[in-house]
């Protein structure tokens, strides 16, 4: 391949469902190799079967694209020179191209009917279209040409099938795998153009791949087995010198590293496999994503670019820019990667504490209006963020976390405590209360000097009085620094907390 020309790649995706994180992580690299090396960024949507199609599921791509930050240079929405960008509005290149292969004897017509192809399947479980087999099939191959022409001319349904040839070897060097070789005799002749006129995905990535100037392919290793369908088809349009540089990436396994990961396998153990919440028109299932959890898009992104990549170093935090200047092909690794949803969450954990406030705030003032709470002053949520950011995972975490101090507690974990309750204790907050209504400054500091030293002039032991605080304000054993929480919710909410906690607690003791 020309060394000077432009970089071009694609993501190329069918819009019949919700995007997995391995769909996710192809348009990663896809995207990163391009910015990388200056070259352009293509979404192209295969739409071809339409029997799968699913209403609204473009879009969704092209949201889930725009939260990762891997926005498109050119694309159904964006346009280009080499549009459409949809396959289905394509049409017309993909029969010229199949009906020039039959002319140069590199594929037929086949006018096989699904039943007697199920009945064939019957008689062989493990039956398959091939030099084995297509001369005892209904085809152009094995008719006369004269029967051909009629078939053709009473508009009997057909496909197109690629011819494949015996007893070669067909060859590429993968990015990734070096050196890959298969067998032309293991291979089937697969369908190129399908009776209601639309390519298969084997005729349409390498018609669009060429008609669109595409230099590098990054796709799944599930399609390696495809491989020397299109080699073949690159080969018999003439088009071998052009065909782009192929990288086969490694599978997304399960945690326990037996098989592709599935949604089925997120369903049962409990943590999304789709980027963004999927609802599915057809069927009405609803699938759960990692941005509805609560990831922020950075640690999304940095996350799968470490699924099967790593820049040769300890580094594991990585922004998208970084990601750009470091990503290289030859560090992608040929096994396959497991997904450890531990350390995703490790992931969002560290890039919440090191993302900035401003930029966290309105996902927060959208997890408050979740539970009920609206117009929170910015300044009062970051001051609150502030003290309990490092201990969010996901940002729903927010309410859980620090919902005490946008509503008062309703129910008190006070078991602990009531079993020691007494008089002294029930005397002590009384007269701590009246003198907290008069303390000044209301400062964290200064609070917990003067209640620690009220502690010891009453003969009380620290840990007896200031479980009972705690809970009085928050209504439970969590929470970061107490008199930091005092501070923050001022001295008239402190103390009607701590009068209410009293009651409280004085009358489950009796």
């Amino acid at each position: 391949m020309d060394q000077d020309k432009k970089v071009r790649v694609r993501f190329a995706p069918s819009p019949t469902g919700g995007l997995h994180l391995g769909g996710v992580r192809t348009a990663l690299f896809n995207y990163l190799f391009a910015k990388q090396q200056g070259g352009t960024f293509v979404l192209r949507i295969e739409d071809t079967d339409q029997t799968r199609f699913v209403a609204g599921a473009e879009a969704y791509i092209q949201d889930c694209l725009r939260w990762c930050g891997l926005e498109p240079d050119e694309s159904p929405l964006h346009g280009g020179e080499y549009g459409p960008y949809r396959q289905s509005e394509r049409q017309r290149h993909y029969r010229k191209y199949a009906e020039q292969l039959i002319a140069d004897g590199y594929a037929y017509y086949a006018f096989d009917t699904p039943e007697q192809l199920e009945a064939q399947r019957a008689l062989q479980p493990n039956f398959k279209y091939s030099h084995e087999n297509r001369l005892q099939l209904r085809n152009s191959l094995s008719l006369p040409t004269s029967e051909t022409e009629r078939l053709l001319a009473d508009g009997h349904p057909y496909v197109v099938r690629i011819k494949i040839p015996v007893g070669e070897t067909v060859s590429f060097d993968d990015m990734i795998r070096g050196v890959v070789s298969f067998d032309s005799a293991l291979v089937d002749d697969k369908v190129l153009l399908k009776a209601d006129g639309m390519p298969t995905y084997h005729l349409a990535v390498v018609v669009d791949d060429y008609l669109m100037a595409i230099t590098h392919a990054f796709r799944g290793e599930e399609w390696l087995s495809s491989a020397p369908v299109h080699i073949l088809l690159w080969e018999y349009l003439g088009w071998r010198d052009a065909m782009p540089q192929w990288a086969h990436l490694p599978l997304i396994l399960k945690p326990d590293g037996n098989g592709k990961l599935s949604k089925r396998d997120g369903d049962r153990l409990g943590f999304p496999v789709y980027a963004m919440n999927w609802h599915d028109p057809k069927t009405g299932d609803f699938t759960k994503g990692f941005r509805e959890m609560g990831f922020l898009p950075e640690a999304f992104v940095n996350m799968l670019a470490l699924l099967g990549w790593n820049d040769g170093t300890d580094q594991e935090l990585f922004s998208l820019s970084e990601l750009v200047d470091k990503f290289s092909i030859d560090r992608v690794s040929k096994a396959g990667a497991k997904f450890d949803f531990e350390k995703a969450k490790w992931f969002n954990h560290e890039w919440i504490k090191q993302t900035d406030d401003r930029v966290l705030l309105p996902e927060l003032q959208a997890v408050l209006a979740a539970h009920g709470i609206h117009g929170t002053d910015d300044k009062h949520l970051s001051a609150v963020l502030a003290l309990v950011k490092e201990r969010l995972t996901f940002l729903p975490d927010f309410w859980e976390q620090a919902s005490y101090f946008f509503k008062r507690p309703t129910h008190y974990d006070s078991a602990a405590i009531l079993t020691k309750w007494n008089a002294e204790k029930t005397a002590f907050f009384a007269d701590m209360i009246v003198k907290l209504e008069n303390f000044d400054p209301w400062h964290s500091a200064e609070l917990e000097s003067f209640y620690k030293l009220a502690i010891q002039a009453s003969g009380m032991k620290v840990g007896e009085l200031m479980l009972p605080l705690r809970i009085m304000l928050v209504g439970g054993k969590f929470g970061p620094h107490v008199f930091d929480i005092a501070a923050l919710l001022g001295r008239e909410e402190t103390v009607a907390r701590m009068k209410h906690g009293l009651e409280t607690f004085t009358q489950a003791a009796l």
